[in-house]
């Protein structure tokens, strides 16, 4: 069973990813994960730390001469902004009561953000404590992990791609056909969107709000194909695909909401209009010799894949860091102030996918 594991702060030293359960023999190098790392940096309306950092990746354990090895696969990614964070950061304890560390202290928790629950659970008086891992940074780890997997579907034929589908209230209209090589198609989009006349209404929507100091959120959506009926489990709740994947982006920072196929609209209307017909496919005898007329179920019903491409959504909600903050109060005496800010993202939707 694979199982991955992440350490590391937003300004500290480095990212590490652990990897457990990854077969033998499955090729890999460094290219296969720093492509994925360098994806994860584009889009347009990021922020300034995208123009600090180059990733790549560094593999400690489990790689040798190109292939996995059959034992846990660890990683690292520097963080090249360390060194401007070394007096804050740094691990060993400092002379004269720390008075960098102090200065820059958070104590203004920001709305919508880890620091307020985060300071109040582990009883710490500076919500740095807090924020530098509950920063989307850390999902920069994440990304080496999942490129790891990504080598490893592929030699089975599975392919994973995405796109943004809205941003701020404006919806993209992909083509009813998505491109053979979705990722490729999505990456020659500065948005990530398939619709060249909304990304234009992005673009100035993206500007007007970093002029307003101000976030954007946005929906993704994700779609796997190639993958075998099956996967997953109709029998118990912790084995149904669709949780596992719902548990899995819903954990992503700022991701509020995950929908497979057409999701809510599913709600609205009748069963006639929701459930995918089966006909008869000769030839397809992976997939029993049948097919679905459409897929609005997204390729997953009682918890497995159909056998049809699996489609997800995920909805990011605009970035809790503000130019011009909302209020709050200050942590040791509880006066109103303004939250605090720090170098952020107008919009991180486009690196969500």
């Amino acid at each position: 069973m694979l199982r991955f594991t992440t350490a590391g702060e937003s300004h500290g030293p480095a990212l590490v990813s652990l990897l457990e359960g990854m077969p033998a023999g499955v090729p890999l190098v460094a290219a296969d994960v720093d492509r994925e790392l360098a994806r994860r940096q584009q889009g347009y309306g990021r922020g300034r730390r995208m123009q600090i950092e180059t990733d790549q990746i560094e593999f400690l354990a489990g790689v040798r001469a190109g292939e996995t090895l059959g034992s846990p696969i660890a990683m690292l990614v520097r963080n090249r902004d360390w060194k401007n964070w070394l007096d804050v950061m740094d691990p060993a304890p400092r002379e004269g009561g720390e008075p960098e560390q102090r200065r820059r202290a958070v104590t203004r928790p920001r709305p919508g953000h880890a620091d307020l629950a985060g300071v109040l659970k582990y009883d710490r008086d500076d919500a740095r404590d807090i924020l530098e891992r509950a920063s989307a940074r850390e999902t920069t780890a994440r990304v080496a992990a999942a490129a790891v997997c990504r080598r490893f579907l592929a030699e089975f034929g599975v392919r994973i791609g995405s796109h943004l589908v809205h941003l701020g209230g404006i919806d993209a209209r992909p083509p009813a056909e998505l491109p053979a090589d979705l990722n490729a198609a999505a990456d020659a989009s500065q948005l990530r969107t398939l619709d060249p006349a909304a990304e234009a209404e992005m673009v100035t929507l993206i500007d007007s709000a970093k002029r307003a100091g101000n976030t954007l959120g946005g929906v993704c959506e994700v779609v796997c194909d190639g993958l075998p009926v099956g996967l997953g489990s109709h029998v118990s709740w912790d084995r149904k695909l669709d949780g596992r994947i719902g548990q899995a982006m819903l954990s992503i920072p700022a991701v509020k909401g995950v929908e497979v196929g057409i999701g809510f609209t599913a709600a609205r209307l009748t069963g006639a209009d929701v459930h995918d017909e089966i006909a008869h496919a000769p030839g397809r005898t992976a997939a029993g010799n049948v097919r679905r007329r459409t897929n609005r179920a997204g390729g997953l019903e009682g918890g497995m894949t159909t056998g049809e491409p699996l489609v997800v959504r995920v909805a990011m909600k605009p970035i809790s860091t503000l130019m011009r903050p909302l209020e709050t109060v200050e942590l040791a005496t509880g006066a109103p102030a303004a939250a605090a800010a720090e170098r952020s993202d107008v919009t991180a939707v486009p690196a969500m996918g």
